[in-house]
């Protein structure tokens, strides 16, 4: 495929978010995946979609999105864009990675 596209779904604020990307790659920031040349449904179709409207007014101005890996739930190389996605998690169905409060330094005490 001469110009792959890449569905991405990821976890952000208690939603899974549901974009379309031409270039994804492991960024040059520990942890991170960069998300760039997001794609977004024709313009012209006669009935829109709130929710990808939605998204379109979010990455409307963005060029690169760094995701942290953690948050990432799939990617998957797709023949052509679906409709983006926005859903809101109900209830607690996703495993939150686990973070530690804030540590204490070796040698540190109480006090």
């Amino acid at each position: 495929m001469a110009n792959p596209i890449y569905k991405v779904i990821f976890y952000n604020q208690n939603q899974v978010f549901e974009v379309y990307a031409r270039a994804i790659y492991q960024s040059e920031m520990y942890g991170f995946i960069e998300v760039e040349e997001f794609v977004f449904g024709e313009r012209a179709q006669l009935v829109v979609d709130p929710a990808e409207e939605k998204l379109k007014n979010e990455f409307a101005a963005v060029k690169r999105s760094y995701i942290p890996m953690h948050s990432i739930v799939r990617i998957d190389e797709v023949e052509k864009e679906g409709v983006g996605k926005v859903v809101d998690v109900k209830g607690d169905k996703v495993a939150h990675f686990p973070f530690g409060g804030q540590g204490r330094r070796p040698g540190e005490s109480d006090s």
